[in-house]
């Protein structure tokens, strides 16, 4: 079965409002082994709405539309889903009087126009869930069904949840669940991912299950997306874990993470597993990498701390490497820790896209020291230092790294 959703409202197009309601429902509909191929946004117009609807009940077999079922003028859902249905409305007296009654309870007089609300297309069902003043529809077309949700985030969730799924569950008269897991990786480019792993994409390709994506994330790496669709959980878990297996065989140490785990998790992890604690000197990252650190170690434990100040201008004599060893020595026992880190600017030549940048580690009586480019505007050259200098001590403290 393959479903779409579309996402009714101008404010989503003019960008008021961000739309995380089709994101929500793009992933419950993969939990439940439903393929989603699009995603459409429409503004508030009965035409287009229309076209909307049509385009996707002609490549779709289920379509979720979300938002548009208020009481005020603009909200139009209702009325287009029964035009494309060819049929009238029929007022739900038991809608109409479960309207009044939340009014009612909240010391208010229900506008007339509310009503609207409980106007229901002829031969659609309302949806149980109700948990506001707008009911959600069922409405069958034809071998297809389209089910209508309000655009509030929590009365949409209650009615997925509590209707859409299972109802879809039945139709498809068949048990599928689609799985994903992301691998999280840093030191490779994007390209650089593709170009290792084109063969096994092009193996998967001819298999069909699973699927590889990749999607770069600033300071949280590239990430390689692996998603199975298979008959239950247990099959899909070991379709996931044979193939996060043969990924990492073929990436090596450049695989960091899974998932929801990020770099500066992944290094106080290590940092607990060894009993270590850690210090930073920051430069032009300006605190970036202590609030990462101590977001993930809120209590200080691994992390002590950080010392925030400007970079002295750039010295012929004193490299920026020899300025990040020092760096890295000087707040490593200005905080007592086992280990410090430091991130230094190499500078920017004019007419480039890319600055230099040296990092370095001081891990007990050991230094370490790499000089990298990254890209030159602020934002980036930010996120990409925190991330690289994490990385250069994620290296160091692996099991790998530790036994070498």
């Amino acid at each position: 079965m393959r479903g779409e959703v579309i996402s009714i409202g101008t404010e989503l197009l003019l960008g008021i409002i961000v739309d995380g309601n089709s994101a929500w429902i793009g992933e419950q509909l993969a939990l439940a082994g439903i393929d989603c191929f699009f995603h459409v946004k429409v503004g508030d117009n009965f035409q287009r709405i229309e076209g909307c609807i049509r385009q996707a009940l002609a490549r779709s077999d289920a379509v979720i539309c979300c938002g548009g079922l208020g009481p005020t003028q603009d909200d139009i859902t209702r009325d287009v889903i029964a035009h494309v249905m060819g049929v009238g409305m029929r007022r739900d007296a038991a809608i109409a009087a479960r309207i009044e009654r939340i009014f009612a309870s909240r010391g208010r007089v229900m506008p007339q126009n509310n009503l609207r609300q409980a106007d229901i297309p002829i031969g659609a069902s309302a949806i149980a869930e109700m948990p506001g003043t707008a009911p959600g529809l069922v409405c069958p077309i034809g071998n297809k069904v389209l089910y209508a949700v309000p655009g509030v985030p929590s009365e949409m969730r209650e009615m997925v949840a509590g209707t859409v799924l299972p109802d879809l569950r039945r139709r498809s008269g068949q048990a599928a669940v689609i799985r994903s897991r992301v691998l999280r990786t840093w030191g490779m480019s994007e390209s650089g991912l593709a170009e290792v792993l084109a063969g096994r994409v092009e193996e998967l390709d001819r298999l069909g299950n699973p699927t590889l994506a990749y999607q770069a994330s600033g300071i949280d790496g590239i990430k390689v997306r692996i998603v199975a669709k298979c008959a239950d959980e247990a099959r899909a878990r070991q379709v996931l874990d044979h193939e996060e297996s043969l990924l990492r065989r073929l990436l090596g140490d450049v695989v960091f993470g899974v998932d929801d785990q990020s770099m500066e998790h992944v290094v106080i992890a290590q940092l607990r597993a060894r009993n270590l604690t850690l210090a930073v000197a920051e430069g032009l990252t300006g605190g970036l990498l202590a609030a990462r650190m101590s977001a993930a170690d809120p209590q200080l434990i691994h992390f002590r701390g950080a010392r925030i100040a400007a970079e002295a201008p750039q010295a012929s004599d004193r490299p920026p490497s020899a300025q990040a060893r020092e760096a890295a020595a000087r707040v490593r026992e200005e905080f007592a820790t086992e280990i410090g880190l430091a991130a230094v600017s190499g500078g920017h030549t004019a007419g480039t896209t890319s600055a230099a940048i040296a990092l370095a580690a001081a891990i007990g009586d050991a230094h370490y020291v790499e000089t990298i480019m990254l890209p030159a505007d602020r934002p980036r050259f930010r996120d990409f230092a925190v991330i690289s200098v994490l990385d250069l001590l994620r290296k160091r403290l692996s099991p790998v790294a530790a036994s070498g």
